[in-house]
């Protein structure tokens, strides 16, 4: 049974209730993510024992807001839109990830999910393939250069790219240069005091390459076809990873029905385990299977 097989059959009230949408939901979540995050920060801001060792699990809780700016651009975590604005934008800054773009990008890739030919998670010849490939792109050096670029021609040139419009240049820009403000002010910061270097500039740099091997499960080794729940995957892990993730370890169900908040998405698995096509048994083994792949 393919993913739209499956919505067809879902009675009207099961659609409503997985749609509905919370505040205090996604504001739980985000309290006990920004704790987490705020305890980590000022363990390494006061240099307790070890404090070393903490720079990686910074580098983690950063990158993967993501996953939150992910989560904003269908407006889902949280039933107030303009919470999901904000916090969309505020998640831009860490992670080099401009909202408006992100937005417009990624529903572009829910619309061609999969497609070397549409889907833009695949211009620049598609995922690795290779081992060299493969480690450059765990690096995050790709994301990184092609953020960093994005984000001066949004702000200084004519971004050009089918799923943008003329007339979100002005809104395109004005993030832009927003965004690139803030990060010459951080580098000016540099000469005075190294602490952005430590909570922010380092950690991320580490984290980057987590957040890559988690990406890559999402479609990795999954066929270019249309139904969701073959195209994208499902990853069983813990309760940590999908705290970090807001859940999208169930991957194939968000794309299967993105509207439904990822507070919901366990109970949305339940009505579509059966028939899930992709799944892998935790990021071991998926990365031990896309491993193989490249040996080959």
């Amino acid at each position: 049974m393919t993913h739209t097989e499956i919505l067809k059959r879902l009675s009207v009230a099961r659609k409503a209730h997985l749609q509905e949408r919370s505040d205090r939901a996604g504001l739980t979540h985000l309290a006990l993510y920004i704790g987490a995050l705020a305890i980590s920060t000022a363990a390494i801001v006061m240099q307790v024992p070890f404090w070393g060792f903490l720079v990686p699990v910074q580098g983690v809780l950063l990158c993967f807001l993501f996953t939150l700016s992910h989560e904003c651009t269908h407006q889902t975590p949280f039933k107030s839109k303009w919470i999901n604005e904000v916090v969309g934008h505020l998640c831009a800054v860490p992670v080099a990830l401009p909202f408006v773009w992100f937005r417009y990008f990624h529903l572009a890739h829910h619309k061609y999910t999969n497609d070397p030919e549409r889907d833009p998670e695949l211009e620049g010849g598609g995922r690795p393939s290779g081992w060299r490939g493969y480690l450059i792109y765990l690096s995050g050096w790709g994301y990184w250069k092609n953020g960093l670029t994005m984000l001066w021609v949004n702000a200084f040139g004519t971004p050009d790219a089918p799923y943008l419009s003329d007339r979100l240049l002005p809104r395109l820009r004005r993030e832009a240069r927003i965004i690139l403000a803030i990060y010459a002010a951080a580098l000016i910061s540099l000469f005075f005091t190294p602490l952005l270097f430590w909570i922010w500039l380092l950690p991320v740099l580490v984290g980057q390459p987590v957040l890559r091997a988690y990406l890559l499960a999402e479609h990795g080794l999954c066929p270019p076809v249309a139904d969701m729940l073959e195209n994208s995957r499902t990853t069983y892990t813990t309760r940590v990873v999908r705290f970090l993730a807001w859940n999208m370890p169930y991957h194939a169900e968000h794309h299967s029905f993105p509207a439904v908040p990822f507070y919901r998405l366990p109970e949305f698995h339940a009505d579509v385990q059966a028939h899930l096509k992709s799944t892998s048994d935790g990021y071991g083994e998926f990365t031990a299977d896309y491993v193989r792949h490249l040996a080959r």
